[in-house]
């Protein structure tokens, strides 16, 4: 079965960075419901549409295809009396919301001097990634899953 609108897509998958270091990779196969629901990069669904069981798919994909360009503006610094002083450390991360009240996941990337540094960038924002992914099987989705937009069961969401 070729990959389509309305079909669940399970895949093993490596991202790499522009210096071909693995960022993330699948250690199980992953599910998604292709056809325009927002569930992988459009880029990538785009390259899948058509493929089949066995096939490898490899997509560039620029900072605006993936995690979009590092914005400065989303890096502040805060004093750290504003966090809980016992679990504060790097790394930790946090909801946060811009101005416009969407919600922003901040990160803690420096904490020096009673000031803490937080970035609201995804870690990968600005970078070239190479997504390559073998498809391991496809089957049409199920109603509820259309419905849901999105893949229920292995592999996929749990309610």
């Amino acid at each position: 079965m070729q990959i389509a609108m309305n079909t669940v897509v399970t895949m093993t998958y490596e991202l790499k960075n522009a210096n071909g270091e693995v960022l993330e990779a699948s250690q199980e196969p992953v599910a998604y419901l292709h056809g325009g629901y927002d569930n992988i990069f459009p880029k990538v669904e785009e390259a899948m549409h058509g493929k089949n069981v066995g096939d490898t798919v490899e997509v560039s994909l620029e900072p605006v295809d993936a995690f979009g360009d590092y914005d400065e503006e989303l890096v502040q610094i805060e004093p750290a009396n504003a966090f809980p002083a016992k679990e504060l450390k790097v790394g930790m991360q946090f909801e946060g919301e811009d101005e416009t009240g969407e919600v922003i996941l901040y990160t803690v990337t420096e904490i020096a001097d009673g000031k803490v540094v937080v970035d609201g960038n995804h870690p990968w924002a600005g970078e070239r990634l190479l997504f390559k992914a073998t498809i391991t099987a496809v089957r049409p989705a199920n109603q509820e899953e259309v419905s849901h937009q999105h893949v229920h069961g292995a592999g996929g969401h749990h309610h």
